[in-house]
């Protein structure tokens, strides 16, 4: 099952395993992995094809290079697609679908961070379930210095990832927060020292893959239903599928047999 697709001409990896973890690479180290547009764009696309297509039970996040995770949108582009409100309407139009898309993503989405995660790069991994860094991780939202005011919805992703206090801290000043900062306030699960990073995302990407599927499907939508009635019965529909699955008779089964279960997601 191992397979690269190539996303935004290779500026955007997605990538798939046998171990149902599937990885989203931000490829554009020489630019911090700083988003273009057709980056943006690329975004819902390439997490479709891991979920949809490829039947991933978990994705990991992640810049290329070894050094940045992203330094969000590419400025370079702003005289032409973020000049005016007109032209930044369009251009965020395509920033919240890319939120959207890890937010609403069906299945667990891992945010491996390191060095640089600033403005929309942070705003990728704000909607991400579940956020590691290494220790050269720094936290920024620049938009104070730049100008401009970020979507409403990355903003709320932003609140719930720092919380309150914090947010408004980062948004009103533009200043940096470093990984401690960051894990002090419940941004992040872990803080590990860069040689273990990919081994912490890759163990708990793993117990998270072996897990019953519809299981955690159902609970990531019912931590996500907010107050509309769709979202809450969406979140009931699923719980209630579970109790139908096969998984759900593999569970007792293993349970029994005292051995580990296997999974289908059926």
């Amino acid at each position: 099952m191992d397979d690269k697709k190539p996303f935004a001409d290779g500026a955007i990896i997605a990538l798939t395993a046998d171990t149902g973890i599937g990885r989203l690479t931000i490829a554009r180290p020489e630019k911090r992995n700083a988003l273009t547009d057709a980056m943006w764009r690329a975004l819902p696309a390439a997490i479709a094809w891991l979920v949809k297509t490829r039947a991933m039970r978990v994705i990991v996040i992640e810049g290329a290079g070894g050094r940045d995770f992203s330094a969000g949108a590419d400025i370079g582009e702003f005289e032409t697609l973020r000049k005016d409100a007109g032209t930044a309407r369009a251009y965020e139009t395509a920033n919240s679908a890319a939120f959207a898309a890890i937010r609403t993503c069906p299945v667990p989405v891992i945010a491996a961070i390191r060095g640089i995660c600033f403005g929309g790069g942070f705003g990728l991994a704000a909607a991400a379930d579940l956020r590691l860094a290494d220790t050269s991780a720094r936290f920024a939202i620049p938009a104070a210095r730049l100008g401009l005011a970020y979507p409403p919805d990355a903003v709320q992703d932003l609140v719930r990832a720092l919380g309150d206090q914090q947010a408004r801290r980062a948004l009103y000043t533009a200043g940096e927060l470093s990984a401690a900062e960051a894990l002090a306030c419940g941004c992040l699960l872990s803080v590990s020292d860069a040689d273990r990073l990919d081994a912490e995302v890759d163990a708990l990407a793993a117990r998270m893959a072996a897990a019953a599927p519809l299981s955690v499907r159902a609970s990531k939508a019912a931590i996500s239903a907010g107050p509309a009635p769709q979202s809450r019965d969406r979140a009931d529909r699923l719980a209630a599928a579970t109790f139908d699955s096969e998984d759900y008779a593999e569970g007792r089964r293993a349970f029994m047999e005292k051995r580990a279960p296997a999974f289908s997601g059926r």
